[in-house]
């Protein structure tokens, strides 16, 4: 076993939680970005940022050419809107990457080996649970059991927020002094937060939850 993790970072205000819990926890971090032809692509670019502020090892991986085997998701096609309201609505499931997790999991361990990593963590929680299979807890545990017999070296899948809710990872960013103005968590890549779909009504419910105000720019807020 080694202090060193690799973090999957989508730029995001989970994986921006964990990346912070990682380095709180005194872990050597290696930070992993995936472009797979998301709408949201400019979380890239705040992934890049804190980073690159934070002094941490990142790389971003551009697997675009993978889209015709993760067709068919409002998340990387611009003919699917993205839709609107909470994630318990059915319509959610239309921002299904296929296998997305499994893909990027399955990378990360090899970069782990690299990098002689103990782990990969990954920012899978609770509110995932209702719409996205490969953020579920059977998911992570038969991974984690796969990627620890799958090389010479044993790679653990963690997800340390498999159990928080939006607002208990909001909880620990705040108590970190966490700055989550350098996070982009909307399914849309326009200029602003749509404040609509389901990532941005999950996260600001999360701020009213702990009577805060959200540091990004909405379209609107409800």
């Amino acid at each position: 076993m080694t202090d060193t993790v690799v973090v999957i970072y989508s730029g995001g205000m989970d994986s921006f939680t964990l990346l912070h819990k990682a380095r709180a926890d005194g872990l050597n971090v290696h930070a992993l970005s995936f472009n797979y032809g998301q709408r949201h692509v400019r979380e890239l670019d705040c992934a890049q940022e804190v980073c690159q502020q934070l002094g941490i090892p990142h790389k971003v991986i551009d697997i675009r050419a993978m889209s015709d085997v993760m067709a068919g998701s409002a998340l990387t096609s611009e003919t699917i809107d993205v839709p609107e309201g909470d994630y318990q609505e059915g319509a959610m499931k239309s921002t299904v990457v296929p296998n997305r997790n499994m893909i990027l999991l399955a990378l990360a361990t090899g970069y782990a080996v690299t990098v002689e990593a103990s782990a990969v963590w990954f920012g899978a929680h609770g509110g995932d649970h209702a719409i996205y299979p490969d953020c579920r807890p059977e998911f992570v545990e038969k991974m984690d059991a796969v990627c620890k017999v799958a090389n010479y070296q044993t790679v653990a899948v963690e997800a340390p927020f498999m159990h928080f809710t939006k607002g208990d990872i909001l909880a620990l960013g705040l108590q970190l002094n966490l700055d989550y103005s350098h996070t982009w968590t909307c399914y849309n890549g326009r200029s602003k937060a749509c404040g609509r779909c389901g990532s941005c009504v999950e996260r600001l419910q999360a701020f009213a939850e702990h009577q805060q105000q959200d540091p990004v720019a909405y379209e609107v807020q409800y």
